[in-house]
């Protein structure tokens, strides 16, 4: 079946009305959860043999996670699909308004390799619990787990329903040549570009998951050993593979030796004197990004790291970086965190300010006016004080980024209304019927009409 006749078939199924209905959509996300259980096992292998995860890092950033947002979502569903009742004025007494939450129709889920599982699932669990029928496109490069999700989805659901087309650039330009109802991207800026030039050819509606240059910002008053410890632990989940990792350090000038120190004992606490060695650290995905990751390194002082081997790479600690420097100029996407001193907090602030607005920012501070100052000044998708990555994790805020970060947020009830057309909703009465509002407009109507309108 080639992939136009795939829509059509899962629009067919849509006009059904099937997917409407509440208790379908709870046991379509039932079943998702039970396959993915059973196939845990599977799913820990192929993510050993992308990425070289371990499998408690697998379950922790993969598995677990999409785990506990379906449970999320089937306890909750119930509530987030009623009819949401909204306030009206005067003007339209007498009358009750609504929002109601339909399904956009037919989805496209796009998911990248650095989260494979993970960024194909919880997207499209959420399109699940809007109504929605899905193909989803897992990324190419982790290409065992994705066939590990087109078993999955395979023994989950019909491909009228839920469907998932494997393969890469080709079939990723196939796609945006069908018109879809919504299409959910997560991936790089550039692609995301084209992404949305596609969609645009036929206005539909996307949300991008994007990334950027997340800085961690290290205030003079920070407890730099645990600084240290959690901005590590942001860089080296996924080897650094991760849209969040904290992608280059701002900290005072004072303060930059002393912090360096703890992130050296901070990594060899985590994966030893030799971390390329550990079997627990995963590695980066190709030889492509090897390289590419590799050869930034050419012209930096490394303070720590630097080495090697099975294409795993040491986490590495880079010093004396200047802003105009080569790996500055791109999201890292890898191990590496250079580490920028400044003389004053406003240097660093302008620095930020310079650039697209990333997709997190990171403040280690305990000084409340210095974090209100900054977190009412730089513009990101979110925000984590004191701690690295946690905001992700938080499925009431929502995660999402902004400008050049992508657009639109997912996570608990924000996935459910991303998949989801809000619909306004008047509902007017019978019994009682002001007629200021027809003609003829008498100068005594336009006189009342001003007075309720100010």
């Amino acid at each position: 079946m080639n992939i136009n006749e795939l829509i059509q078939k899962q629009r067919q199924f849509f006009r059904l009305g099937k997917t409407r209905d509440i208790a379908f959509r709870l046991d379509a996300l039932e079943r998702l959860k039970q396959a993915i259980i059973t196939h845990e096992k599977a799913i820990c292998l192929a993510l050993e043999k992308d990425l070289g995860k371990s499998a408690f890092e697998s379950y922790l950033t993969e598995i677990g996670v999409v785990i506990s947002e379906i449970t999320h979502i089937i306890k909750k569903l119930r509530k987030w699909t009623k009819p949401k009742r909204k306030s009206a004025p005067l003007v339209m007494f007498p009358s009750k308004s609504y929002i109601y939450y339909e399904p956009f129709g037919s989805v496209l889920i796009m998911s990248p390799w650095n989260y494979p599982f993970q960024l194909a699932i919880m997207p499209l669990a959420a399109a699940i619990a809007a109504g929605n029928t899905c193909i989803v496109k897992p990324g190419s490069y982790s290409r065992s787990t994705a066939e590990v999700i087109k078993k999955v989805l395979e023994d989950c659901f019909p491909d009228e329903y839920v469907a998932t087309v494997l393969g890469g650039r080709e079939e990723n330009q196939a796609l945006l040549e069908e018109k879809f109802d919504f299409i959910f991207f997560t991936g790089s800026t550039e692609v995301g570009k084209l992404v949305m030039a596609k969609a645009s050819q036929n206005l539909t509606p996307v949300c991008l998951e994007l990334g950027g240059k997340s800085p961690a910002i290290v205030l003079q008053d920070a407890d730099l050993k645990l600084a240290a410890k959690r901005i590590i632990f942001g860089k080296i989940i996924n080897a650094g593979q991760t849209c969040i990792a904290p992608d280059y350090v701002l900290v005072q000038k004072a303060l930059k030796a002393q912090l360096l120190e703890a992130m050296i004992k901070a990594i060899k606490e985590f994966l030893g004197d030799q971390p390329e060695a550990n079997p627990d650290y995963p590695k980066i995905i190709n030889a492509k990004h090897f390289n590419r990751l590799m050869s930034l390194l050419d012209d930096s002082e490394i303070a720590y790291g630097g080495t090697a081997q099975n294409q795993k790479i040491a986490p590495t600690l880079l010093v004396d970086v200047g802003f105009n420097d080569l790996i500055m100029q791109e999201e890292i996407f890898g191990p590496i965190l250079p580490i920028i001193e400044y003389d004053i907090l406003e240097d660093a602030l302008l620095y930020v300010e310079s650039r697209p607005k990333p997709l997190s920012t990171y403040l280690f501070s305990n000084n409340k006016k210095s974090i209100e100052m900054i977190l009412n000044r730089l513009s990101s998708g979110g925000v984590t004080i004191n701690d690295t990555l946690m905001h992700y994790m938080s499925r009431s805020l929502g995660f999402g980024g902004v400008g050049e970060s992508g657009m639109g947020r997912y996570h608990g009830e924000s996935g459910f209304q991303v998949f989801s057309n809000p619909k306004a909703v008047v509902r007017r009465y019978k019994w009682f019927d002001i007629n200021l509002r027809y003609h003829p407009y008498t100068k005594r109507k336009q006189t009342l009409i001003k007075k309720i309108l100010k």
